[in-house]
């Protein structure tokens, strides 16, 4: 029974995520007049479904690690040459719902609603959490550093409050081990406040394996101090909506920007890619986290749906991001890329999409022991 414990948190995470991503193309499809053939939650086989009343199938399918929608005609992309084939093939009514001859701006947005709807949930779950559960606004002091620790070296004292790290300015105790632990530098900038005075420091952490409040192995930054609350109390407030979405938006982006750079330092090599997870890490994380309570799964839904829209930007064919390098190749050129120069970037693709799925699901074996 302990595996259902993960597996249904994370398909209900999984198949919400990719509902909105999937509905943000559905909406503005709809929008332009486009023709949606098949609404998809999961591939393969067809579970269960329906038609609306605009012919579109909704359904629900064997395979719950993903979605589509198939457009009228079901092309994304199309060149020159295959458009006069493309007039022929429908008449004038037909022709009117097909995504690939709508103008470039409207299939430019089409496909970008996908992952900015990612974002927007992102955003509305940290709103809905910070007004109805609160936002942490606890000041952090140190209260001991540990001799010849990272900090003590640095010149970290006692009784130091904390302002900002990595120009991340800190409003809560909690973001303290967050904004240590996300850095891709190897030394950390620190500011503090000590006798009304700001004070810059240059701290370079240890890295050690460790266990997280799951029991999951980590990697984690260490600079050798015990922080407390400022004057021993907590500051926690329910927030009003316009406050909230600041801190909900700011929120998003910082984890937005944080995991650009991350993916930049796996680039040069700097980065721990042990870190990467499919789905069996989502889904065992999804599942220690649903423990804790309906808030807490939905920070997670929400740093998850950050992560689909964010990974579906990346300018790689086959995912969002890949479709927008193209019209933006089209509007610079005044063309589409021709057929076979399509199907090349195709292949580059999906053999970049294989190894990161091969390598994420290697990891996530390894997480559980099996190598």
């Amino acid at each position: 029974m302990e595996i259902f414990n993960f597996i249904i948190p994370f398909l209900v995470l999984i198949s919400v995520v990719v509902f909105i991503h999937e509905f943000g193309h559905y909406y503005f499809a709809k929008k332009y007049g486009v023709g949606v053939t098949d609404f998809s939650i999961g591939f393969g086989k067809e579970l269960f479904g329906f038609n609306d009343k605009s012919g579109t199938r909704w359904k629900f399918c064997v395979i719950p690690l993903g979605g589509y929608v198939k457009f009228f005609g079901d092309r994304n992309v199309f060149s020159e040459s295959e458009q006069n084939e493309i007039l022929k093939k429908y008449n004038k009514e037909d022709q009117s719902k097909l995504f690939v001859l709508k103008p470039l701006f409207q299939r430019s947005i089409i496909v970008a609603a996908g992952p900015f709807a990612n974002f927007l949930l992102a955003i509305l779950i940290f709103s809905f959490i910070y007004m109805f559960s609160g936002k942490d606004f606890t000041p952090p002091v140190i209260e001991e550093v540990q001799i010849n620790s990272p900090a003590d070296k640095a010149g970290l004292k006692k009784n130091d409050i904390i302002i900002s790290i990595e120009n991340n300015k800190v409003s809560s105790i909690l973001e303290v081990p967050t904004y240590i632990n996300s850095s891709t530098s190897n030394k950390i900038i620190m500011d503090v406040s000590r006798n009304d005075q700001i004070l810059n420091f240059l701290i370079s952490p240890n890295i050690i394996l460790t266990e997280d409040n799951f029991g999951n192995k980590v990697k984690k930054k260490i600079i050798g101090i015990k922080i407390a609350p400022l004057n021993n109390e907590i500051n926690k407030e329910k927030l009003g909506p316009t406050k909230a979405l600041f801190y909900a938006v700011a929120e998003t982006w910082f984890v937005t920007k944080t995991t650009l750079k991350f993916v930049a330092s796996l680039f040069v090599g700097k980065g721990d890619s042990s870190q990467l997870g499919g789905p069996i890490k989502i889904a065992k994380i999804t599942g220690q986290v649903a423990q804790y309570g309906f808030i807490a799964f939905l920070s997670i839904m929400a740093y998850i749906s950050i992560s689909l829209g964010l990974i579906n930007l990346f300018p790689i064919p086959l995912l969002d991001g890949g479709h927008l390098m193209f019209y933006a190749i089209e509007k610079v050129l005044g063309r589409p890329l021709k057929q076979k120069t399509q199907e090349g970037f195709f292949r580059i693709g999906l053999f970049l999409l294989f190894s990161l799925m091969f390598f994420a699901t290697f990891n996530d074996l390894k997480d559980i022991g099996l190598f």
